[in-house]
């Protein structure tokens, strides 16, 4: 049967030896990728695990897709940038350094080169582009098999071949490889598909079959990343069309600008980037509404609760009482977009968190609970003791300046080393635990931007943690995490 015969019968019918046909069918072709790009043999099992269980949940979407092999390797590609972005950051300047070296030895195999920019290549490419030189090198179909799959006769799926190659050509010249076009396709489809395990054709049906539910923690977090992706990447493309359609309508008849303008913009919703007092002096209610000037900022004073321009997972971890959503693990997908949110009920925090819990479950369709769970947390350490660096702030008021940003750096003043283990933990959306066992406020420069924690820039975090005698060590811990669950 061809894929889209055995996916049709597993999505209607649920299938379990059509789908175990596709895995055994398949499972060389996401194996091999996933290790091309994170490069080590049991991290590239749990990737391809993690594919195929969002293969299982999306198999019914899929039915009109052009070519199952394209689509397994952008899903591929997905799961394995957020084990990259979440791990493989700190060692990115050594691979390219080893890559690069390999490049300039002076009879580098065509694969040497090729191998480490494959994937990042195909990821380049439209989906119908992807799709033919997948079903063409990937799995060595004939041209009148590309055409059946495409529904297009042979000529014109050799065309669209070849077309697809010279783009993939192109790509690889503006990056030093150069090759024909014939030496590049006789190299991908002699070397881009390696045997599997034996024992992950196995693993990997029985876990996609369970939709993930006997799944490690650490599959599911790349799960969840990639299905992330995935959402991102579409809301992107829904976005631009949106904007095709603005534009067009704008040239046929009068955009409602206006109507725009007229949406209330209420007095607690500012654009200033930071919360002020008078900002929760608002009669008592409880919103979350759009974000209307996508200014990052929230906080609890006496025992009330705002923030603008922050993302559902933020607003449902300050509902829960968690002071970031590096420890919220969410079952189902929150909206991407920005909200700004309120809660000044009198009566304390205990009531403005429970008020806040039941708009959100109103808002979002969704509850939390806690849970000790095992996850990946960087431990904050003392590398080198009493580095001029950081130094105690001494005797003054208790005000700070931890968020004293100037783009390049923090400026902070009076500040604990929780604390910034809190601010790192917020931007790098990993939980951190300060380890340090430092008591105290410090006076200390962070030579950090933002950007950089959030991009897991490891060249520039450790260089500002060494500055201050101080580490990141990753390790594997049971901590609290409010997990998030569809409502009933």
């Amino acid at each position: 049967m061809e894929d889209i015969a055995l996916l049709q019968e597993y999505a209607r019918n649920a299938s379990e030896p059509a789908f175990a046909a596709l895995v055994e069918r398949h499972v060389g072709l996401v194996y091999s990728a996933a290790r091309r790009q994170v490069r080590d043999p049991q991290l590239a099992e749990d990737v391809t695990q993690a594919v195929f269980i969002i293969l299982a949940r999306k198999a019914g979407n899929l039915l009109r897709h052009p070519g199952l092999s394209g689509w397994l390797l952008q899903a591929t590609r997905y799961t394995a940038n957020t084990h990259i972005r979440a791990a493989i950051r700190r060692t990115h300047r050594e691979q390219e350094a080893v890559m690069q070296s390999e490049l300039n030895e002076s009879s580098p195999s065509a694969w040497t080169q090729l191998e480490p920019l494959l994937d990042e290549a195909m990821a380049s490419l439209g989906q119908t582009d992807r799709a033919v030189l997948a079903l063409r090198y990937f799995e060595n179909q004939t041209a009148v098999e590309i055409g059946r799959t495409l529904n297009l006769n042979e000529e014109a799926a050799k065309k669209r071949v070849s077309r697809a190659l010279e783009k993939l050509r192109k790509y690889f010249s503006k990056r030093g490889v150069t090759s024909t076009a014939a030496t590049l396709g006789e190299t991908i489809s002699a070397n881009s598909v390696q045997a599997a395990p034996v024992a992950l054709v196995k693993s990997a049906t029985a876990v996609a079959l369970a939709k993930g539910a006997t799944a490690s923690l650490s599959t599911l977090t790349l799960i969840k990343g990639a299905l992330k992706l995935m959402a991102w990447t579409k809301v992107k493309t829904v976005t631009v069309v949106a904007v095709v359609v603005v534009l067009f309508a704008a040239a046929t008849t009068t955009v409602t600008v206006k109507e725009i303008q007229l949406h209330r913009t209420y007095p607690w919703q500012v654009h200033e980037g930071w919360i002020s007092g008078a900002q929760l002096n608002q009669p008592p209610q409880v919103a979350i509404l759009p974000s209307k000037f996508h200014e990052i900022a929230d906080a609890v004073m006496n025992g009330k609760m705002i923030g603008t321009g922050v993302r559902a997972r933020d607003i449902v971890a300050s509902a829960y009482g968690f002071d970031t959503p590096a420890r919220v693990v969410c079952s189902v997908e929150l909206p991407a977009d920005r909200y700004d949110y309120i809660a000044c009920l009198p009566g304390g925090l205990s009531v403005n968190e429970k008020a806040l819990q039941e708009e959100v479950q109103r808002k979002f369709g969704v509850i939390g609970r806690t849970e000790t769970l095992e996850t990946n947390v960087w431990l904050l350490k003392v590398k080198s003791p009493n580095v001029p660096g950081l130094k105690r702030a001494g005797q003054r008021s208790n005000t700070s300046n931890m968020w004293n940003n100037s783009g390049s750096q923090y400026d902070v003043r009076n500040e604990s080393l929780l604390a910034l283990s809190g601010m790192m933990e917020f931007s790098t959306d990993t939980p951190v635990i300060d380890k340090t066992g430092m008591t105290g406020n410090f006076d200390f420069d962070f030579n950090c931007s933002q950007t950089d924690l959030e991009n897991q820039n490891w060249d520039k975090i450790d260089t500002a943690l060494d500055q201050l005698g101080l580490e990141l060590v990753p390790t594997n811990l049971p901590i609290e995490m409010l997990v998030v669950e569809k409502a009933q």
